[in-house]
């Protein structure tokens, strides 16, 4: 068995935090939104932590998400759900980049594809851990995978609400690991209402974004990773595919958390929350100087994933990326497509749409002079390529005719 997962594990949570208004909440108690209606945070004991765990024991220990086990909420080893989550790679990708510096960590290698590995994967064992047995939630498809498979681990009943034209190969994933899954005439948000009008009657529990506590935490796991693979030094930039934006959220944490450890200085990386034009909320918000992001009407994009038209940590998400000096960036359906495709002919990685958004967007802030050439920057590819479609490849040859080896 996996080492990270059968050592003893202190815990060192305190309480939980609104992120809006500081108010305190009980550890080890289920919660969904804070009493303002915002999400909760997880605390910890850093002192006891860093008093606890030298980065020298870290470094030792198996390179996978359970590593970080005293900075994650799950107190009872027993509770642990796992399908192998692994420390994703950093993958340069200098042709389609344009440059060496240019890096993609990606997250398509994490169990059922995508990084929402990272975020149900935690709030699954802590729902465990405080007694849910049914759950519902909404999806553009990735994370109503992560939530069905480890459900079904672990034997909670899931029921999911997704988009009607989300990608065939999600719904039927969804369904083929176990959850209940019905398409909606609507977006996210829409479906969000109807798993929130059920939780409201007692139906079953909200895991909608950040309306319950842990999937930040799991989430978060990719700005330690990140840390721990560039040698404790950030990166100049950080490019993410922004729709409910918890994995950016999650990694701002991250790297206050290591900052309080002494693992790493005040130093931050640029944050830059990457948007399809089509639906770009925290786009506009930025512009405008809002802490809050009205809704978008009328959203469409081909990176689904990031077609979230209202996003309930919005405050979160642009309070990093201000903070951070970086910016919320919108880029077209064409130039994503177009990323995609040429990360994949000239640098042999299959990106998701959404991870084509952040090269897209790279190139664009690279002509604009956001970022330098010789900048060390991270874009975040959140799923395998492989789940979206290919362009036709309908060549063929009929082995009993002549073969003309000159127009092959």
């Amino acid at each position: 068995m996996n080492p990270n997962l059968t050592t003893d594990r202190p815990t060192f949570v305190t309480h939980l935090e609104c992120s809006i208004t500081g108010d305190r909440y009980e550890a080890d108690t289920l919660h969904g939104l804070s009493r303002a209606g915002r999400p909760l945070l997880v605390r910890y004991d850093l002192d006891a932590v860093r008093a606890h765990l030298p980065k020298a024991m870290l470094e030792a220990r198996a390179t996978d998400l359970w590593r970080w086990r005293e900075l994650l909420p799950v107190r009872h080893t027993n509770n642990i759900v796992s399908l192998g989550e692994i420390e994703t790679p950093l993958i340069p990708i200098p042709r389609s980049a344009g440059s060496a510096n240019v890096l993609v960590k990606d997250e398509g290698r994490l169990p059922t594809g995508s990084f929402k590995a990272r975020g149900l994967v935690m709030a699954v064992a802590m729902a465990k851990e405080l007694g849910v047995t049914r759950i519902a939630m909404p999806t553009n498809g990735n994370a109503g995978a992560a939530l069905a498979g480890y459900c079904s681990r672990i034997g909670i009943e899931t029921i999911v609400f997704c988009p009607a034209d989300t990608p065939e190969i999600n719904v039927r994933e969804i369904a083929m690991q176990g959850a209940r899954v019905w398409r909606v005439n609507g977006l996210i948000d829409e479906c969000g209402a109807i798993v929130g009008k059920g939780a409201a009657e007692g139906r079953w529990f909200d895991f909608s974004t950040l309306k319950e506590p842990y999937r930040i935490e799991g989430k978060k796991t990719m700005g330690l990773e990140l840390a721990a693979q560039l040698g404790w030094k950030l990166p100049d930039a950080i490019f993410y595919p922004t729709g409910g934006g918890t994995g950016l959220i999650g990694m701002w944490k991250a790297f206050a958390e290591l900052e309080a450890l002494g693992w790493i200085g005040p130093e931050r990386p640029r944050m830059y929350a990457v948007q399809a034009s089509g639906c770009a909320p925290i786009v506009r918000a930025f512009e405008a100087g809002e802490e809050h992001a009205e809704r978008w009407e009328d959203a469409h994009t081909v990176a689904a994933g990031i077609r979230v038209p209202k996003a309930v940590g919005d405050f979160l998400i642009l309070r990093a990326v201000r903070e951070s000096g970086g910016k919320a960036l919108g880029v077209g359906d064409p130039a994503i497509l177009r990323a995609v495709d040429d990360c994949a002919r000239k640098d042999g990685l299959l990106l998701c749409p959404e991870g084509g958004a952040t090269l897209a967007a790279y190139r664009q802030a690279l002509l604009d002079g956001e970022v330098d050439e010789d900048e060390r920057v991270v874009l975040f590819n959140c799923a395998t390529g492989l789940k979206y479609p290919m362009p036709a490849a309908d060549n063929a040859l009929d082995k009993n005719a002549p073969i003309d080896f000159g127009a092959l």
